[in-house]
């Protein structure tokens, strides 16, 4: 607005010279009225008199005007005509201006050449010639005139080349602001993963403008689009290549499109492009074209994809947490109850063969709820400084009865590997599902090798901080695994396997543990050359252990003088907590049972000394297991105690005293009477009766 404002005012300058200047003003100047009269007269016509009837009076109108010419009298009262001429020469504005002195009686020569050198040009004598006085009077007003017209003529070109500059710096910056926006809006459109193109509205859809962002998405330059019309869609994967062309055709009756597909990029990878677009009419003359943008969705179909895979994992662990309880009491009674009969009840070899099958069938039970809390990460781990290569020997003998005579298992790890912090026996477990895994995709037979490298990571990727890591690789030359399967294998349940021969929760199982255990699982797979499973697990900082020999329990007390303690056993189960105090009273154990939290406390805060260990079940209605511990030991801070659970999440469980054992349902009998001696070991000197 203000540039506006000033070209209009500049235009109306020049055209307020264009149109000239008011008449020639002329400075008469003489004492006597009557000459003034007749100079106004005579020169009415060449321009404008104006008449001063003194020299002080002609020095104050010169201060005001501009005149073409001066006529002025020589003698004058005051200031004479020399002293006047010579004052009007003094100034700057009109020391220039022509003067003309009027005499009646200096005509001599030396006068005349005073008057010429006070500035005067020419001299005219009274009476004077009124034709005479014109003529000269009028070539000064008409040069006057010339050098004005000059001066407004060159104004006006002035003014005239300053609008022209003007007009090339406005154009100039709006050009400079156009680049501006236009490297902006470049740098704006090329910082996000999307280009805008135009194609054919008619098959095959030929590219007709393609904007240079497709280069960062594809790694090809706008031309391999639009100078072959049927490069786009020969990169479109053939299983989407349908789907594709179908929505582009509707555009021509809806008007518009949307389109995901994956697409062959410079790099060989395929990646997921989102394809919106509208469909122009052509009205404007040119043929009918779609118009759209192209957007890599790949990342965001990633994060959807774990985030998806997130939710599934919650959702199993959820429902495995609500049923690894109730299903692990059941299987410990079953398994309990076996063993009750076994000890009581003489068995033939039929009858013998019929318990070990059920209590088989058991244990897989119990393997396929610690596989499915595996998966969902929800399982109670031991973490503990384990070297690798203390395993080598242990594997070897888990595995070698398994794998037959086609199958060749090469353990390569050695001390050079650094210990790691995991829970060893879940380690064990996860490798013999990898190795089994191996055998299965070699039918003909081939190599298994395990070997492990020492790994440092120094930025965080998307599945690992940084940190020090050992790599455990399981490398087999089997059939290998699909591209389009490598990330469905870990998912709960899949299984490429026939029905009957695999439940799909062995992958799922190992990658849920390396999460839990910090560390992850990579996949490396090639078709027909085999498959390279990678753990990768945190280096420990602490140095490995040497084993503790299960101790013999019955020996251990004996050893240590100590009578059968009695036991307080605490469990809403009825039938769990039948069986498990039977098999303690059959190993020597005086037992009292409680169903359930509140009880327990009544008969704790009754006879605090009847009982030596309390042994409870930790989720209980009302009052939990950890509640009847503390309220147990406000009683007596000493008093050993045991925890069993059929499933706990660990945050839930981790507020126990240090010193009280975790044991998981179901439990061997073995693995009961180790933790009654270990309370007893833990906590301070007892009021355990000695013998």
């Amino acid at each position: 607005m203000q540039k506006l404002a000033r070209n209009r005012v500049r235009k109306l300058e020049v055209a307020a010279l264009a149109e000239g200047p008011a008449r020639a003003r002329i400075l008469a100047v003489d004492d006597d009225e009557r000459n003034l009269l007749a100079i106004s007269e005579v020169l009415a016509t060449i321009g404008e008199v104006i008449c001063a009837q003194s020299g002080e009076e002609a020095l104050r109108f010169l201060l005001k005007e501009e005149f073409a010419v001066i006529l002025l009298d020589v003698l004058m009262p005051g200031l004479d005509g020399y002293e006047t001429a010579a004052l009007i020469r003094q100034r700057e504005q009109s020391k220039r201006t022509p003067i003309i002195f009027l005499t009646a009686i200096n005509k001599e020569d030396a006068h005349m050449l005073r008057g010429y050198d006070a500035g005067a040009v020419d001299y005219v004598f009274k009476p004077f010639d009124p034709i005479m006085l014109r003529s000269k009077v009028a070539v000064f007003v008409e040069l006057h005139e010339k050098t004005l017209e000059i001066q407004r003529k060159a104004e006006v070109e002035q003014g005239l080349l300053a609008q022209a500059l003007q007009a090339h710096k406005d154009k100039l910056q709006a050009e400079r602001a156009l680049r501006s926006a236009e490297q902006r809006q470049d740098a704006i459109l090329n910082s996000l993963p999307v280009c805008f193109h135009a194609r054919a509205a008619e098959p095959p859809f030929a590219a007709r403008f393609v904007t240079e962002g497709v280069e960062r998405l594809t790694g090809f330059a706008p031309e391999y689009l639009t100078s072959d019309p049927e490069f786009g869609l020969n990169r479109v994967h053939p299983d989407d290549l349908p789907r594709l062309k179908q929505a582009l055709l509707a555009a021509k009756t809806t008007g518009s499109y949307t389109c995901e597909f994956r697409w062959h990029c410079a790099n060989g990878e395929y990646r997921i492009f989102l394809d919106q677009g509208v469909m122009s009419d052509g009205s404007d003359g040119r043929e009918p074209e779609i118009i759209g943008t192209l957007l890599d969705i790949t990342e965001r179909r990633g994060l959807e994809d774990q985030l998806l895979q997130s939710q599934r994992i919650d959702a199993i662990g959820k429902l495995t947490g609500g049923l690894a309880h109730d299903f692990n009491n059941l299987l410990a009674a079953i398994l309990s109850g076996l063993g009750l009969l076994e000890r009581r009840a003489t068995l033939d070899d039929q009858a013998q063969q019929v318990l070990d099958l059920t209590r088989r069938s058991a244990k897989q039970g119990a393997d396929l709820v610690a596989r499915m809390l595996a998966f969902s990460r929800r399982q109670t781990l031991k973490p503990e400084a384990v070297r690798l290569a203390a395993l080598g020997d242990t594997m070897n003998g888990l595995v070698a009865p398994v794998l037959g005579g086609l199958i060749r298992f090469d353990w390569q790890i050695d001390d050079t590997i650094w210990p790691v912090h995991v829970d060893a026996g879940q380690l064990e477990l996860a490798l013999m599902n990898l190795v089994f895994n191996a055998r299965d995709a070699m039918p003909s037979g081939g190599t298994i090798t395990v070997h492990a490298q020492n790994r440092s990571i120094g930025t965080p990727t998307e599945d690992i901080p940084p940190g020090d890591y050992v790599m455990i690789a399981v490398k087999d030359t089997g059939s290998g695994i699909p591209p389009d399967l490598v990330a469905k294998v870990v998912e709960p349940f899949f299984t490429t396997k026939p029905v009957g021969k695999g439940t799909g929760l062995g992958l799922s199982t190992v990658y849920g543990f390396m999460k839990q255990s910090g560390g992850t699982l990579r996949i490396e797979s090639v078709v027909n050359r085999g498959t390279t499973m990678q753990l990768w697990l945190p280096r420990s900082t602490e140095q490995p252990v040497d084993p503790v020999v299960e101790p013999d329990i019955e020996r251990a007390f004996a050893d240590a003088g100590m009578e059968h303690p009695s036991i307080l056993l605490i469990d809403d189960s009825h039938v769990l907590r039948q069986l498990t105090a039977e098999s303690l009273r059959q190993r020597g154990f005086e037992v009292t049972c409680a169903g359930g939290g509140a009880e327990a406390l009544a008969m704790m805060e009754r006879t605090p000394d009847e009982f030596d260990v309390i042994i409870t079940d930790f989720a209980m209605p009302l009052v939990s297991g950890v509640d009847v511990i503390r309220f147990a030991r406000n009683l007596r801070s000493d008093w050993p105690a045991v925890m069993i659970t059929g499933y706990a999440d660990a945050r839930e469980i981790a507020d126990r005293p240090a010193d009280v054992p975790l044991l998981g349902k179901p439990f061997r009998d073995e693995d009961l009477f180790e933790a009654i001696f270990l309370a007893i070991e833990n906590a301070a000197p007892q009021r355990i009766k000695t013998g």
